[in-house]
């Protein structure tokens, strides 16, 4: 039960109002955060917490986070719709 409180309320909080960030976020959340292990868990919550302008730049490739946690969750998010 708590599991799935939990991503109910990662569903919304991934619900950002940018259509750019909402076909990368909410997919992320119903298709694969359940198979991250604690750590990219954690780094997936903490990315939801950032600002949508700084997401959009760092999605867009126009800019990087300095924080690498933030790196590697974008990346993540990133090669499930642009493999490489």
């Amino acid at each position: 039960m708590a599991d799935d409180l939990e991503l109910n309320r990662l569903f919304w909080h991934s619900r950002r109002g940018m259509l750019e960030l909402d076909v990368l976020l909410v997919p992320f959340v119903k298709e694969a955060y359940s198979a991250l292990d604690a750590e990219d868990q954690a780094r997936f919550r903490k990315l939801l917490e950032c600002e949508d302008q700084d997401m959009f730049g760092w999605f867009m490739r126009r800019e990087e986070p300095t924080d690498p946690d933030l790196q590697r969750m974008v990346n993540m998010i990133l090669d499930r719709v642009q493999p490489k």
